[in-house]
């Protein structure tokens, strides 16, 4: 195939050549091709740029001038051909080139495959030898020899496939050379394209150059019009502004001079304002009375309404009695009551319509006399205020003439004038209350008055034209023309507007002067309530200057038009002016009348028609005749009803046979509520225009009535049709009538042949027209005659009668079995039966059996003509065979859904009107077995493997059908019964195809599956059968029985033992010599499995293998659990309600046995039944939502515990695939994930089973971990955890070694416990790092392994202390007295430490030398964690200091105050000791040396050099005499007490530095003391500054608890000798409560320093 390709291209190359050579060498040629037809698609584009080089004459012109050439349309395209076919030309020699490589690589591999059989037959036949030569037997021999002959085919077939390769590989280079040499032909042709390319870059270049100096050139121009455009808009806006200011100069101007006037007017205004405001006031006083009086009278009413409703309910029972009496009545006698009842409501309603309708026409008669008295009153108000009207005389002939009409109009007698003004007052206080009719009245006069006191002239502001005598020039003048008309104009009857002929300047003029357009003023279809306004166009057509001038409307029309006419003055012949004519009804009638106009030369009129909307009903045809039909024929008529009126209606047809004229006028409820509707809403209207405001409130609560009756009885109807659809006897029988009506209509026309279309009721529009449909359909031969009256809402409308005749004849002809049903069928199998047609004719007929077109080409009827003699019978043959078509053929017939075919079928027969029908009856299944795939790809399979693919076959038909599998091959296996069975109707049917490679290649083929009717449907297969790169050492594990709780393991090895990344798609036995390939493996576990995998990843290299490790470790799932405890909780529930159930039984049956006691047992009885029906013990536990149960939750741990108390053995397998790269990730990216491919994966299965476990921990809900938490380093946590046999057997315990450098360990020992029996054990943490910590303990037995999992957390205590350490002086304190100082312990550490406090004076391993006390004591500190000083002690034999308390525990976050109290009981300066506050873990938090001094008196001295041992004895003898020696008698001779100050001043270069020394007198805050203060002061002060020593402060007070430091400053006179000590004794005394004199000794000195 690539052969013919190359070579049909290559002709196709060298032809287009051969084209291109003689269309350079011919240059017609050139120009035929520019002109023949256009280029393809591919080239479009270059038709535009040639329309670009056409526009562009000038630019790409002179590109042309200078390279020399013309650049055509033709080369161009020619270029672009060549390009293409030469890039083709290259593509293909490409590929030839690759085919050749491809070839050799397969000839390379094909020989070395020899060369590798050579080697393998080699060492076969050197084996052979071999066993020849050692050992004689014969099947080791034999078997070698197999190998050698199988060798041996493979090696001729891999030589026989070389040679075939070979030839393959000639033929390739042949035809590469043949393409080289295509190349070289065309290397002339291909540099001249390369040329023309350039070219053709250089022109484009040069084109867009010149395209780009154009648009610089178009936007530059651009750009100066736009600031042209910008400098004119500026001088328009300047210029704008300069007239802007000049007309603001000329507004401030005008509005200076129009201030002036503006001032007085505003005055005047607020005059006016202030007289109309208090008018306003005096009106509203006066309606305030009125409203309060209204509000009185409607509270009267509001009293009289709830009694005429609370009579109108008692009437309205009445009534329903009554009714239901009649009803009763009615029935007995045999009489239709609904009917009755329903005639007797409409004329009742009629009569009540007929009253209300008069007492609207008596209001409206005092309205119209209302407000003729007030045109009246009108009238004379403006006769006295107009000047320019006609003459009084005149006018009041007039009003009295429109009076006398309107009287007439009312009433035949009317009363005579005088009387007229006290009817209509008597009427109007009848309508009202006698209270508010005065003030009513006299508010209706003022209001008329002040009408006419608004449209009088007033007097106005300004003078104008109206103060000269123009109004009289115009008199004169119109007089004067007058005249000169009436000069020849003959006398004309005053009565009649007609006018005589009359002469003007000699020409004689008849008719009106003027006339309108329209003629006729015709206001047609119109509503009340509406305004409608008409535009007239009056022309005179009088031979003279005329004008026209308005006088009136007729009496009819008065109240309901109104005129728009200005006075257009002098009008000359042929002028025209118009005039506006507005018509507002308010009554619902037909009116007529005219317009009267005056003129120069007479009056003239204009008549005005007003007609209301009408009905006007027609049919086309009221007798329609269908003659002479079959039986079972339809036949159809259609009259049409046309509204030819501008008013709908509705229309109902009505089947009785005759109206009586009492029915005729009855309307339906919904058309009477309509009709009463409408009235009402004209009655409102017009009330609401023409009553004045004290009788419109009065009158506009009868017509609210109205309204809300009606509303209320529609609502009644409609409620009553829902009620009949629901509760059909609750609906009253007058609700029921119309339907009733409506039914026996339906029933008569129903009952007949002929009856009416599905529009039997509806509604007509203004001009619309209905089609009305009559169907004929003969059943049964004779006359059919129907009447009918078409019925309308409109009461002026009378009923339309229509007359329908028609005549039935039976049929001669007719088939035995109207229905043939030919059971189920299947597609494409021929069906048969017998059609048997009958004639009872005393003639023989011809019979023609017509098969439909969409039945054709499925179903057949033999003969397809016959004749069928008098009184017999005639067999036809139908045959059928449903083709796949027939659901689009027939969809008609066929419901592709269900399979159900049914067919009309018709017997023509000849001279009979009507065909036989008869009706084929069919389910048309399908015999198909479907399966669920179109082919089945198995994929990659390893040899080592099998595959399998499951299939569903599905039977499709309605039909069982069996099937098999036949031919199926030696590496397929089918499942179940090897893929032989039956299959049901609709049923599917799994199979498993398990697909077993036997060597390395591609699989195809066919599996034939064969029905029971022998039909073969395929399946397509397909497969690859692959060598993988890695192999498992065993693809199927099998676990034995392990234990929930426990893990089993078992131990793969995954080996790599090619060494080609070609290898595995190799068939099988192929040796390749490749370089070593690594490989990645990953293993995928399923979810929610027990199976665990180490590694799941990892690195082969070749020649490699791994261990891999498959643990199997059953557990429960957690969504067993949850069912199992809502189990739990639903079986739990169920028990509680048959002991309640139960309880409740037993009460009763004491109830029963305690009931023929008496006296106060039979009271306890319903106690007792109360309690034990209480709904709070009969209350059940809802059962929780699975959701809400959390594990480690109550009912959590009882259903785990139960599930494995009650748990059986569990069988799971599982197909865990290991997936293989092709290679390592590429050299230049090694991030980047590798290739892996599908063909290399592995399966492996594994079998597990799961048992009950024989031993469960019960105590930690069951958990198998034991969390210590954390633990403070140092420290000790212990833990139990026990364990129960639930299996059958005694199991010995034992358990595995922890680590003997771990914080885990185990305390006692394991036994053996029998069944159900429980062990504890007991585990201790002791954490020695601050970090977490975590062990396995296994509990084994004989059939399991329990492990526990132990952890905890070592953590280091941070305790915090509020004294840092160091020293802690207490002071002075009296002897026997105490005081306290406290230290707080913070804990910043997680968890909860403990802590105790040692003292050194109370530890027995305290040192007994008290020479390193002598730095404490003499204020000279020295810290030091080695020296334990602990001084004096009491005599008492108690601690000196005491702390409280000695040990506790902090909680996280919390602190701990200590409380450490100094309690001496004799005076020394000596106390001291050391105070240790350490943890539990033995860490030290703070060591503090506490220090404190006693005193016998309430002051003391301190200070100076120490002049005694500072370590007291305890003996009595020392004891005795300590008093003497520190007590000081009263008496003035007692001793001093000595005191010792050294100071030494430094000399350095010649300067002296002063010595300084300090003393402290301090003072004691004490109860006992009855001195609160104390004071000193020193003696013989002259001596000591003689000495060169300055005291500072020689004396002064010192307060209770306080001290006062005394400065003593030793400055060296001039004459001090060097190395001299200066020595002097000076007495200080202190009183406190005693006074002590202290003997100071100063001893000064100077000591020398280097320079």
């Amino acid at each position: 195939m690539d052969r013919e390709a190359g070579g049909s291209l290559l002709e196709e190359s060298a032809v287009e050549s051969d084209c291109l050579q003689l269309q350079d060498d011919d240059p017609s040629q050139e120009t035929i091709k520019d002109k023949g037809p256009a280029l393809p698609f591919d080239f479009e584009w270059l038709e535009e740029l040639s329309d670009e080089d056409d526009g562009d004459a000038g630019g790409d012109l002179a590109v042309a001038s200078d390279i020399g050439k013309k650049w055509s349309y033709a080369e161009t395209a020619r270029m672009f051909k060549l390009r293409r076919n030469l890039d083709q030309l290259d593509c293909f020699h490409r590929q030839k080139e690759h085919d050749v490589l491809k070839a050799r690589e397969k000839l390379n591999l094909c020989r070395q495959n020899i060369e590798s059989l050579l080697e393998q037959r080699d060492h076969l036949e050197s084996k052979i030898e071999q066993q020849k030569a050692t050992d004689n037997s014969s099947v080791a021999v034999f078997r070698l020899r197999a190998q050698h002959k199988h060798l041996c085919q493979k090696l001729q077939s891999e030589e026989e496939l070389e040679g075939h390769i070979n030839a393959e590989l000639k033929q390739q280079e042949l035809e590469l050379s043949e393409v080289e040499v295509e190349l070289g032909k065309f290397s002339l042709l291909r540099q001249e394209v390369q040329e023309e390319e350039q070219l053709f870059q250089v022109v484009k270049a040069q084109r867009a150059a010149a395209r780009l100096e154009q648009e610089r050139r178009v936007n530059q121009n651009l750009q100066l019009k736009m600031q042209q455009l910008r400098d004119k808009q500026a001088a328009m806006l300047k210029k704008e502004e300069t007239e802007c200011q000049k007309k603001i100069e000329a507004n401030q101007a005008s509005h200076k001079i129009a201030a002036k006037y503006l001032k007085q007017t505003i005055k005047r205004i607020h005059q006016q304002e202030a007289e109309k405001e208090q008018q306003n006031r005096e009106l509203l006083e006066k309606r305030i009375q009125a409203v309060k009086s209204l509000k009185s009278n409607i509270a009267a009413t509001q009293e009289s309404f709830r009694v005429q409703q609370s009579a109108a309910k008692a009437n309205a029972q009445k009534k329903e009695q009554q009714q239901r009496q009649l009803r009763e009545s009615l029935q007995a006698q045999g009489i239709n009551s609904i009917k009755q009842m329903y005639q007797h409501k409409q004329l009742q309603e009629i009569k009540q319509q007929q009253e209300e309708f008069e007492k609207s026409q008596k209001s409206k008669r005092v309205e119209i006399i209302e407000k003729v008295h007030q045109q009246d009153q009108l009238m004379r108000s403006k006769k006295r205020n107009q000047t320019m009207l006609l003459k009084p005389t005149d006018k009041f002939q007039a009003l009295r003439r429109t009076r006398e009409k309107f009287w007439y109009y009312l009433d035949p007698t009317p009363p005579s004038a005088p009387e007229e003004r006290d009817t209509i007052l008597r009427e109007f206080s009848d309508s009202s209350s006698s209270s508010s009719a005065a003030s009513d009245v006299e508010d209706l006069e003022e209001t008329i008055q002040q009408e006419v006191d608004r449209h009088s002239l007033a007097e106005p502001e300004f003078s104008g034209l109206w103060e000269q005598n123009y109004k009289m020039l115009f008199n004169a003048t119109s007089g004067q023309m007058q005249r000169e008309v009436k000069q020849e104009e003959p006398e004309k009857t005053s009565a009649k507007l007609n006018i005589t002929p009359i002469k003007v300047h000699g020409k004689e003029f008849k008719g009106p002067s003027f006339i309108s357009k329209p003629e006729v003023i015709d206001f047609q279809n119109f509503e009340v309530g509406k305004k409608y306004k008409k535009k007239i166009i009056l022309t005179n057509i009088s031979y003279t200057i005329n004008h026209c001038k308005f006088l009136k409307v007729s009496a009819q029309l008065k109240d309901f038009i109104s005129i728009n006419f200005e006075p257009p003055g002098s009008l000359s012949t042929g002028m025209a002016c118009d005039l506006q004519v507005v018509f507002h009804p308010m009554i619902n009638k037909d009116l007529e009348g005219e317009i009267q106009f005056a003129s120069a030369v007479g009056p003239f009129s204009v008549p005005v028609r007003c007609t209301i909307k009408k009905c006007i009903l027609k049919v086309d045809s009221q007798f329609i005749d269908f003659g002479s039909h079959v039986v079972g024929q339809t036949v159809s008529r259609t009259i049409t009803l046309t509204n030819k009126g501008a008013l709908a209606t509705l229309f109902s047809l009505d089947t009785s046979p005759c109206l009586s004229p009492e029915t005729r006028d009855v309307q339906m409820p919904s058309q009477v509520s309509a009709n009463t509707c409408q009235v009402t809403c004209s009655q409102n209207t017009a009330s609401n225009n023409h009553k004045s405001s004290a009788s419109m409130d009065a009158a506009e609560i009868r017509p609210n009535q109205q309204s809300q009756e009606l509303s209320e009885t529609v609502q009644q109807e409609q409620a009553a049709s829902e009620a009949s659809a629901t509760f059909p006897e609750a609906v009253p029988e007058a609700y029921l009538s119309s339907d009733v009506n409506i039914q026996t209509d339906q029933i008569q026309s129903d009952s007949s042949d002929i009856r009416l279309g599905n529009v039997r009721e509806g509604e007509v529009g203004p001009f619309e027209s209905i089609k009305l449909e009559i169907v004929f359909t003969p059943t049964i031969p004779g006359d059919n005659k129907l009447d009918f009256h078409i019925k309308f809402s409109d009461t002026t409308t009378t009923p339309i009668p229509i007359q329908v005749r028609g005549v039935a004849v039976s049929i001669p002809v007719w088939v035995v079995e109207p229905n043939i049903d030919l059971k189920i069928c299947t597609f494409d199998r021929l069906f048969q039966d017998t059609i048997v047609v009958q004639s009872r004719a005393s003639t023989a007929m011809k019979l023609t059996f017509e098969v439909c077109p969409e039945m054709r080409k499925h179903m057949e009827i033999l003969p397809k003509t016959g004749f069928i003699q008098a009184q017999s019978s005639f067999n036809a043959q139908l045959k059928f065979m449903p083709r796949r078509s027939l659901a689009t053929d027939a969809k008609k017939f066929f419901d592709s859904d269900t399979g159900v075919l049914e067919v009309p079928m018709a017997v023509q027969v000849a001279d009979q009107v009507q065909p036989a029908h008869f009706t084929v009856q069919a389910v048309v299944t399908s015999s198909d077995l479907q399966f669920d795939q179109t082919e089945v790809d198995f994929g990659y399979c390893s040899i080592y493997q099998s595959v399998k693919s499951s299939i569903r076959l599905t039977n499709i038909s309605l039909l069982p059908q069996d099937f098999g599998f036949v031919g199926v091959p030696e590496f397929i296996e089918i499942e179940p019964n090897d893929g032989f069975g039956t299959l049901l109707p609709q049923e599917t049917l799994e199979i498993d195809l398990i697909f077993s490679a036997k060597m390395a290649k591609k699989y195809h083929f066919q599996l034939n599956c064969k029905s029971g009717i022998n039909r073969d449907f395929l399946l397509p297969c397909q497969a690859v059968g692959v060598h993988p790169p890695l192999e498992l050492s065993h693809s199927l594990v099998q676990f034995g029985d392990t234990a929930v709780g426990d893990h089993a393991t078992a131990t793969v090895y995954l080996i790599n033992h090619h060494t080609d990344r070609f290898q595995s798609k190799q068939p099988v036995g192929k040796v390749n010599m490749a370089p070593a390939v690594h490989r990645l493996f990953s293993f995928v576990l399923p979810e929610n499995s027990d199976i665990t995998i180490t590694p799941l990843a990892g690195r082969l290299l070749p020649g490699e293998r791994c261990l891999v490790q498959v643990i199997f470790s059953p557990r429960l799932l957690d969504k067993e659990i949850k069912e199992e405890a809502l189990h739990r909780l639903h079986r739990a529930k169920l028990l509680r309600e048959k002991e309640l159930e139960r309880n409740k039984h037993t009460e009763t049956q004491k109830k029963i046995q305690v009931e023929p006691s008496k006296g106060k047992k039979a009271s306890v009885n319903p106690k007792n039944s109360k309690m034990s029906n209480d709904p709070k013990t009969d209350k059940l536990p809802e059962s929780p939502d699975p959701a809400n149960i959390q594990p480690g939750s109550e009912h959590y741990e009882e259903a785990k515990a139960s599930l494995l108390y009650s748990f059986s053995r569990r069988y799971r397998e599982y197909t865990i695939p290991c997936f293989v790269s092709d290679g390592d990730p590429p050299e230049e990216d090694r991030q980047a994930q590798p290739a892996w491919s599908p063909i290399n994966t592995l399966y492996m299965k594994l079998q597990c089973a799961a048992v009950q476990p024989p031993l469960v921990v019960t105590s930690h809900n069951g958990h198998n971990i034991i969390d210590f938490h954390q633990v403070a380093v140092g420290e000790k946590s212990i833990k139990k955890f026990t364990v129960q046999n639930i299996s059958k057997e005694s199991l010995d315990l034992r358990s595995s070694v922890l680590d003997m450098q771990g914080p885990f360990s185990l305390l006692n020992a394991l036994r053996c416990i029998r069944p159900g029996e429980k062990h504890t054990l007991t585990l201790a943490f002791s954490p020695t790092l601050d970090k977490k910590y975590r062990e396995m303990l296994e509990v084994q037995s004989q059939k399991m392994t329990l492990e526990m999992t132990l952890r905890g957390e070592g953590v280091v205590p941070a305790v915090t202390s509020s004294h840092t350490g160091g020293l802690l002086d207490f002071g002075y304190v009296l002897e026997k007295e105490t005081t306290s100082q406290v230290i707080k312990l913070q804990n910043d550490s997680p968890l909860a430490v403990g802590f105790r406090v040692l003292l050194a004076s109370l530890s027995p391993s305290r040192p007994c030398g008290g020479a390193d006390r002598v730095a404490l004591l003499l204020d000279r500190y020295v810290d030091s964690q080695d020296q334990s000083p602990v001084g004096s002690q009491n005599y008492s034999g108690l601690s000196v200091f005491s702390v409280v308390p000695g040990e506790g525990s902090i909680a996280p976050g919390q602190s701990q105050d200590i409380t450490i109290t100094f309690q001496p009981d004799h005076p020394s300066i000596n106390y001291s000791d050391k105070l240790t506050i350490e943890l539990m873990n033995k860490s030290k938090v703070c060591v503090l040396d506490l220090k404190g001094a006693a005193s016998l008196h309430n002051t003391y001295l301190c200070g100076g050099d120490l002049l005694t041992v500072p370590i007291e004895s305890l003996l009595p003898s020392l004891i005795a005499d300590q008093p003497q020696l520190t007590a000081e008698p009263e008496v003035v001779e007692r001793p001093s007490i000595p005191l010792l100050v050294t100071l030494r001043a430094n000399y350095c270069a010649g300067v002296i530095t002063p010595a300084v020394r300090e003393l402290q007198v301090g003072c004691i805050r004490s109860t006992q003391s009855t001195k609160k203060s104390g004071e000193f002061h020193w003696d013989n002060m002259t001596s000591l500054q003689q000495h060169g020593f300055t005291v500072e402060p020689c004396k002064g007070n010192v307060e209770a608890s306080h001290k006062r430091t005394i400065t003593i400053t030793w400055t060296p006179h001039s004459g001090y000798k060097p190395h001299e000590v200066v020595q002097l004794c000076v007495p200080l005394t202190v009183k406190g409560d005693e006074t002590n004199v202290y003997r100071v000794t100063l001893m000064a000195s100077v000591s020398m320093c280097a320079d």
